[in-house]
């Protein structure tokens, strides 16, 4: 309970404190048609917290902080479900749900924004939308365009820029 937290866990709390700000930009709810709820938020943040780990492991410390930023987020994804009101044996449950999830579009970002099989706008259609994607496909382009430029901002910021 008195434990200092590890340089790595204030550091990564901190980006993803900056990671969640990220993932709640007007642009992405209006201009790339994510929808306002509490899935399509999620979505958001699962698709920022992706990217930056994925930045976060360029690093010589990489793996501890990708960990960190990891468990900082599930925390912070915990003590909401507790806030807006899910009961405490609900809790659980409802954040491994979430941990799987993330953990399947974590790996579908990184395999498409790598040249995988399936391009990165398919992968955004089903995994940023809350589960439903709009059937224009322009929202999705602007989506693909910004997360194209999200990967190349984070990977010019420096380490100690990453908290802003």
């Amino acid at each position: 309970m008195f434990r200092r937290k590890s340089p790595e866990a204030e550091y990564a709390a901190a980006v993803y404190r900056a990671t969640a700000r990220r993932a709640r930009t007007q642009e992405l709810f209006e201009a790339c048609g994510i929808p306002d709820t509490l899935d399509g938020r999620f979505d958001a943040l699962a698709l920022h917290a992706a990217l930056m780990i994925d930045r976060l492991r360029d690093e010589p410390d990489g793996p501890a902080l990708a960990q960190a930023f990891f468990d900082a987020m599930f925390k912070h994804l915990d003590l909401t479900l507790r806030e807006i009101g899910v009961q405490d044996l609900g809790v659980g449950r409802r954040i491994k749900i979430m941990a799987e999830g993330f953990h399947g579009r974590a790996l579908a970002y990184r395999e498409a924004l790598a040249g995988g099989k399936v391009p990165l706008a398919e992968v955004l259609r089903r995994n940023a939308y809350g589960g439903s994607p709009p059937q224009d496909s322009a929202p999705v382009a602007r989506l693909e365009a910004y997360v194209r430029q999200e990967v190349q901002r984070l990977a010019a910021t420096a380490r100690r820029d990453l908290i802003n």
